[in-house]
Formats: C-alpha cells, structure tokens, sequence
C-alpha cells in the first residue's frame, strides 16, 4: 500500500479529524509531494500525523503552513531561512508593510546581495566552473522568477554599466555568454503542446539578447512552449512568422521608451494576424494607457505577473 491509496482506517482518520493525505495537500497547494517530504526531512517546516502503517497526514493549519512557505519563497527568502521566520509569527501569511514582512525582505535582500558578490568572484576569475556551481545553487534556493530578477539580472545590468577599468568589458561578456547559453539550455527543455506556442520577438533595437531569452522562459509553462526570435527581426515581417507559425500569441518585448508611431504599428499589425498581440516589459507599462480599449494586451515587465497576465489573456480570447 502506497501513500496514494489510503486504507480504511486512514479515511476514518481523514473524516474525524479534518486530515488529508499527501497527495491531496499537493493539489491543493501546487506543491509536489516529494518537496513536501523534503521540507518536512531536511528543514522541518512541517510536522504532519503518522498513521501506524506510516502514512503522512495532513491538518488544515499544516496546509496552511505550506502556502506561507510558498509566500516567503516567491518573496525572494531562500527555504532554508523560511523557518526561522515561521518561528517568530503565526501560522498565516505576513503581509510585508509589517515590521516581520520587512525585516524577511531586508533579510532576502541580504542574501541576493551575497550571492552576487560570490557570482562577481568567479566572473572576475574567468572561472567558469565555479560559476556554473554557483548558478546551479542559486537555482536550488529560490524560484526561476527570483533567481533572475533580483540575482542574475541585476548583476548583468550592474557588471553592464562597469566598464572604465582594464578586463572589465571582458568580465561582462563572460557573463553575459555564460548566462545566454544556459537560459537557451532551460528554453529548449521546455516543449508544449505545438498548438499552444507563444512567439516572442523584440521590437527592433530596444533589448538585449539575454533580457528577451529570459522574458521567455518566464513566459514559459509546462503547457505552453515559447519560440524566441533572434534580435533584429523585422517589424515589417511579424505577420509572415506568424502565417507560418500560427502561435496562440505574439509577444512584442522592448526595455526603452516606445517610438510615437508605435500603438499605431501595433494596431495595423493585430489587424493582419490571427492570434493574440501582447506587449511585456517597460514599453507595456509605458503605453498600457494609451492601448486601453485596443486589442493590444499588456503583460507588464514583472517575471512574477507575466505569465499570469498572459493566461488570462488567453482565456478570456478563447471565451469571446
């Protein structure tokens, strides 16, 4: 007997008390069952009941448990550091405009700073197995979202801008292949269903490659998969990539200030395809007033809303 099939005294166990199995707590907290064991093994975050034939069970306050884990991990706290904030509060989510919610994100703040300081060793050394240990730990630590956002990024934009110093415009570009090879790598693992693809292309001379690879994979999901075009694409030739493609949505990505002409462009070219036209990053932020009312949706420069945004987009143009 498995913890997937429960005998008889686990389901009365399960109606007198308000317990769930396993497999239960996973699908109603997303969270999969053997990271469930590992918070439970190796950090102690959650103590769920034993049957006597060694069954997890799982009450309503354990759940809830788990969501305030997921909360404190989305904000950027790596899980190793998670139970010590459990510890000083109540078993509920703490929102972080209170004293405990910002001393977390002081703390994970503290802990991004450190990584990138260990990063830019190894960058500066030219050590790329160093760096690639460190890239991998990182990735155990916190969500894709987070690692990108408020770590490797970051530093990129920082190490970027850093380029008075000998060896300095060398040390970037170490980084930035580093990091552009490895997020095609995680691209490419991810395949969804062909009829489900995003097309995904920058408008032209407004990112760099590494920014557009990785709004891709944080537009990515296990359902979808998203088809990156090469930097220099041209605007004029958007409607043929998707005659021939046919993806769900087309995604326009710029980090700049958009040109005058542009809701006009964006307009005429929803008018000549036949899927969705969205914008991410800075440019969406900056024209989503000016589109409101328009087919055009915008899905924000946020990793951790994009993916959101481009969801509801989607089903609310599949309920229409």
């Amino acid at each position: 007997m498995t913890e997937l099939e429960p005998a008889a005294p686990l389901l009365r166990a399960l109606k007198q008390e308000e317990l769930f199995p396993i497999r239960e707590v996973s699908r109603l907290t997303g969270v999969n069952p053997v990271t469930l064991r590992a918070w439970e093994r190796r950090y102690g975050l959650i103590q769920p009941t034993r049957t006597e034939s060694g069954h997890r069970l799982y009450a309503m306050s354990d759940i809830e448990t788990v969501r305030t884990i997921m909360g404190w991990i989305e904000r950027g706290v790596a899980v190793s550091k998670v139970g010590k904030i459990l510890a000083k509060t109540a078993v509920q989510a703490v929102p972080i405009h209170t004293p405990t919610g910002i001393a977390a994100q002081s703390l994970a703040q503290t802990e991004w700073d450190d990584w990138q300081t260990q990063l830019a060793a190894a960058v500066s050394a030219f050590d790329e197995p160093g760096l690639e240990r460190l890239y991998g730990q990182v990735f155990s630590s916190y969500p894709l979202t987070v690692v990108f956002q408020n770590i490797l990024l970051p530093l990129w934009q920082r190490r970027q801008l850093q380029t008075n110093e000998f060896g300095q415009v060398s040390e970037w570009l170490f980084l930035d292949a580093f990091l552009r090879t490895r997020v095609l790598q995680r691209l490419h693992s991810v395949r969804g269903l062909p009829s489900q693809r995003i097309v995904l292309a920058a408008l032209p001379d407004q990112c760099r490659e590494l920014e557009l690879l990785v709004a891709g994979l944080l537009l990515g999901d296990g359902d979808r998969s998203v088809s990156v075009l090469a930097i220099g694409q041209p605007f004029d030739e958007l409607t043929l990539v998707c005659e021939k493609v046919r993806p769900e949505a087309l995604v326009l990505y710029s980090n700049r200030s958009p040109m005058a002409d542009l809701p006009r462009r964006l307009n005429r070219l929803a008018l000549s395809v036949d899927c969705a036209v969205m914008l991410a990053g800075d440019v969406s932020e900056l024209l989503q007033e000016r589109l409101e009312g328009s087919s055009i949706g915008c899905l924000g420069n946020d990793g951790r809303l994009m993916r959101r945004r481009l969801q509801q987009l989607l089903a609310g143009r599949l309920d229409t």
